[in-house]
């Protein structure tokens, strides 16, 4: 436990990520911080009366400032605006950008030891804002992707091969988009090959049904965007991070070589501990893998080239 995490964001995806921090007490205070007056004062005091019923003791408050966040340990970042249907994450792009930039800055001046774990999309850019506002050096700043884009995937296998979840061993890396890449190299159930249980044609249209996740959820919500996967993928992160699990998670990092690759995020597998990213880890990749995340990297840097900080 550590003693005060902040979630900036009071939206479905913002208030369901303190609701899941505060049952797992992971910190001793969870805050809840968004403009609209009176929304997160309200869920923040809702969540605090379901204590009594869930049996935790991690106190809930909501604000709309930054005075009560100052000196956090963590960082949630999941303000912004929702995408719509037929929106792609990258229409987003300059009010997300403007709205975390802002945010930044007041955790610069507020926690400025805090570690900042980017949900706000478009997601890869996003992160590099947050660097850049915060100047936090990169093990402090890291991106929810890669965790939920990989709970995707593990899901529609498990359906689809009517096992458990917890038997699918995979990792999803790449920009958080229509690029994504799921390593079938190394993806298995048990330890078996998924080739040896799927035929490609099927394991091909998983993958990009992984790749449009979060549109089918648009699609089907009509007007709102996913939240309940969103929400466990940053606590997850959370999670890691404080109790330092050394837990290897594929998330969003500023590359400075890895991959070869530098100068931008994305998401590739990270050890996070108490201290943040510890480390990114390289795997080797098949040809055609290689190949995908480069693809995946030119569709982060191009919306980065619009981006006025």
């Amino acid at each position: 436990m550590v003693n005060k995490i902040t979630v900036v964001g009071a939206g479905n995806v913002g208030a369901t990520a303190a609701q899941r921090i505060a049952e797992k007490e992971l910190a001793r205070t969870v805050v809840m911080v968004d403009v609209a007056e009176g929304i997160p004062q309200g869920k923040g005091l809702d969540q605090w009366q379901s204590a009594p019923i869930e049996g935790f003791d991690s106190r809930v408050i909501g604000t709309n400032g930054y005075d009560e966040t100052a000196g956090s340990d963590i960082v949630v970042i999941t303000a912004g605006i929702a995408r719509k249907p037929g929106m792609s994450r990258d229409d987003l792009l300059n009010t997300n950008a403007g709205i975390v930039k802002s945010v930044s800055e007041q955790i610069k001046k507020t926690s400025p030891n805090a570690i900042v774990i980017v949900v706000s999309n478009p997601l890869d850019v996003m992160c590099w804002v947050a660097k850049e506002a915060t100047g936090f050096p990169r093990e402090r700043v890291i991106g929810m992707a890669g965790v939920l884009d990989t709970a995707r995937y593990r899901a529609f296998l498990a359906t689809a091969l009517d096992v458990s979840v917890r038997d699918i061993q995979a990792m999803v890396l790449g920009g958080h988009g229509d690029t994504m890449v799921p390593l079938i190299s190394y993806t298995s159930v048990s330890g078996i090959p998924i080739t040896q249980l799927m035929e490609k044609a099927t394991l091909d249209a998983i993958v990009d049904r992984t790749r449009n996740g979060g549109a089918e959820i648009v699609k089907h919500l009509k007007t709102g965007s996913a939240y309940y996967a969103p929400s466990a993928g940053a606590v997850q992160m959370v999670e890691a991070i404080v109790n330092d699990q050394k837990r290897i998670l594929p998330c969003s990092a500023w590359l400075e070589g890895e991959y070869g690759m530098q100068g931008l995020y994305l998401g590739v597998p990270v050890k996070l501990g108490r201290d943040g990213m510890e480390r990114i880890v390289e795997v080797t990749l098949t040809d055609d893998e290689r190949a995908a995340l480069a693809k995946s990297a030119d569709a982060v840097r191009e919306p980065m080239s619009v981006v006025k900080l």
